[in-house]
């Protein structure tokens, strides 16, 4: 069974920043996709950045510039540095995690999810 557990989420000024981390299963973890993703209240989930076993990301149009996804596998954990927040930032944050290498921005591809946790960013 695959867990993964999430930190580093709280309450940050707009302008300020955050660093999210995921520590999932160690032996799934290292050849595998992940995936960051939030919902905002009565909103559908949306994708906001994602990373190969070696490093390629891919990121949302809306967090270019300002969010970066990276990974340690020798510590089995991949971050999500957030700068430059915005109210609009403001959501529950999932790390997610999908079988095979390929990076993808949809939620249905990712088999393994966190439990999430909050980001909000006042105005």
């Amino acid at each position: 069974q695959v867990q993964l557990v999430e930190s580093g989420g709280g309450l940050v000024q707009a302008g300020g920043s955050l660093r999210l981390s995921c520590a999932p299963s160690g032996r799934f973890f290292s050849s595998s996709a992940m995936g960051w993703f939030r919902q905002a209240p009565g909103k559908e989930r949306e994708f906001v950045a994602a990373i190969t076993w070696n490093g390629g990301t891919a990121n949302a149009d809306s967090v270019k510039g300002r969010f970066t996804i990276s990974r340690d596998n020798a510590k089995n954990t991949v971050f999500l540095q957030m700068k430059s927040l915005k109210p609009e930032d403001t959501a529950v944050y999932y790390c997610a995690a999908k079988r095979g290498q390929g990076l993808s921005t949809v939620v249905v591809d990712y088999d393994y999810w966190g439990q999430g946790t909050q980001v909000t960013v006042s105005s």
